[in-house]
């Protein structure tokens, strides 16, 4: 959990020093843009290739490793003397990001089987979200009385924790006789097509979308796919192995977590502009506007459990989109005689949905993960985490121009977009065989078997797991 904090928190601090950061260094706006873009792309490039590393050496390792570097950049941007040291360590940042992301989730496979995941996986959620959403005002707090530098500092006694803490937790690990090896071929294939999607879709709201390099990104992803694809096929040793790749399960939950995340986080792109460009709020009543979304997203993710055992992962995930796709359908049609109650209803819909969502396809992604690749699994699925709100983003904002005056018809696109998630949801498992939490079909699938750990030299090792999404 506390991994999966740190990096969110990160996340939303940020946005609060960029302003302090671009006077105190002198950059320029395009050269702010990077220190956000930098960090997007290393993480979108290195997500599955650091899930396959944690397969075969240990996510315990590898989210030591994460944290550690993670702290470490941290403190570096803090005594960056010049923006361009600050955007090389962000991405170094985003590297370490990645490896310690997937390794939150991947733990969590270890030391739960797949009908008690619900729990974590909820606590995990709502501590994202909490993270998430006191990030601007911790960041505000730091910022106005410490300067921006504060904001990364922060994250160094964090990581510090965190690294001893795992050292101190022995977690279960699987007895794998065969580790999958890392194709570098592939490693490298994915790296470059996910880096150069993530950097085309960061420049949509600058450049557009029909510019010349725009679409030469998109060439280029289109080309290295093309041939990652043919070299998965006929590779011994694929970086998304068969087992993966062909599980229903798996592959839907990512599609929704894509989509509906494009259609969250564009909506909240597109309403932040509107709140503060149009009804001309402060930073922090735009932020108090937007608050119920975070509640919901922290007491919606327990319910989602209690719906997950109940109904099954189909039932709970449709709901879930339909929420969404209504909370985003009725913020396009809020204006500026719109009551504080009315607009605090969209954004609880929305947080309740995207709870639901999040709750249910991360279940079923870590539930599903075929014996030895909760790493690779767990770094696909923070993937779709990552480019669906870059995507929705360059919807939002090029959808309709700048203009956050006209923002309805751009959000009954992002709800549209929302709601494709419906599609994948249809694929879920469906209502559990045994409502009680009898049988191993009680919330989560289980048609992989759950890995044989190793005996815990620690009681609290299963317990207490040293991770908490999304």
């Amino acid at each position: 959990m506390a991994g999966a904090m740190i990096v969110a928190l990160d996340g939303t601090i940020l946005l609060m020093a960029q302003p302090g950061m671009q006077r105190d260094l002198g950059a320029s706006v395009s050269q702010i843009q990077w220190t956000s873009t930098g960090y997007l792309v290393a993480v979108a490039a290195l997500l599955v290739i650091a899930g396959r590393l944690g397969d075969r050496y240990g996510h315990q390792r590898l989210l030591l490793v994460g944290v550690l570097g993670f702290g470490a950049a941290s403190a570096g941007i803090a005594l960056a003397p010049g923006v361009g040291w600050v955007i090389v360590l962000r991405a170094v940042q985003g590297g370490f990001a990645a490896f310690l992301q997937p390794a939150t989730l991947a733990l969590l496979r270890l030391a739960y089987p797949a009908d008690r995941l619900g729990t974590p996986i909820a606590i995990r959620t709502s501590a994202i979200a909490v993270a998430a959403g006191s990030g601007p005002l911790l960041g505000g707090v730091l910022v106005a009385h410490l300067g921006w530098r504060a904001a990364f500092w922060v994250n160094v006694p964090l990581a510090s924790v965190i690294a001893v803490l795992t050292l101190a937790v022995r977690a279960p690990t699987p007895q794998c006789a065969n580790p999958p090896r890392l194709n570098l071929t592939s490693a490298g294939l994915l790296a470059v097509a996910l880096a150069t999607l993530v950097h085309a879709l960061s420049d949509v709201p600058a450049r557009g979308w029909t510019a010349s390099p725009t679409l030469l990104e998109f060439s280029a992803v289109i080309g290295v796919a093309a041939v990652l694809a043919r070299h998965e096929r006929r590779t011994t040793h694929a970086i998304v192995p068969p087992a993966v790749a062909g599980s229903v399960p798996v592959t839907a939950s990512m599609a929704i977590l894509l989509v509906t995340g494009a259609g969250v986080f564009g909506a909240l792109f597109k309403a932040t502009f509107y709140l503060q460009d149009v009804l001309r709020l402060d930073p922090l009543a735009s932020g108090l506007r937007v608050l119920p979304l975070t509640v919901l997203m922290v007491l919606g993710s327990p319910v989602a459990v209690a719906a997950l055992r109940r109904y099954g992962a189909r039932r709970t995930a449709i709901a879930g989109t339909v929420l969404v796709v209504a909370g985003i359908a009725g913020l396009s049609r809020l204006g500026p005689a719109s009551t504080w109650m009315a607009m605090a209803a969209v954004f609880a819909t929305i947080g309740a949905g995207f709870a639901t969502v999040m709750v249910t396809a991360t279940g079923t992604v870590v539930g599903d993960a075929p014996p030895g690749y909760a790493g690779v699994v767990s770094g696909l699925k923070q993937t779709a985490m990552n480019i669906g709100p870059t995507f929705g983003i360059a919807v939002a904002a090029g959808a309709t121009g700048q203009a956050a005056s006209t923002m309805s018809s751009t959000l009954l696109i992002l709800a549209a977009l929302a709601a494709l998630g419906l599609l994948p949801a249809s694929r879920l498992p469906g209502r559990p065989a045994h409502l009680n939490g009898d049988g191993p079909a009680a919330g989560f699938p289980a048609r992989a078997p759950i890995p044989q750990a190793a005996p815990a030299r620690h009681a609290k090792a299963i317990e207490q797991p040293p991770n908490a999404p999304g």
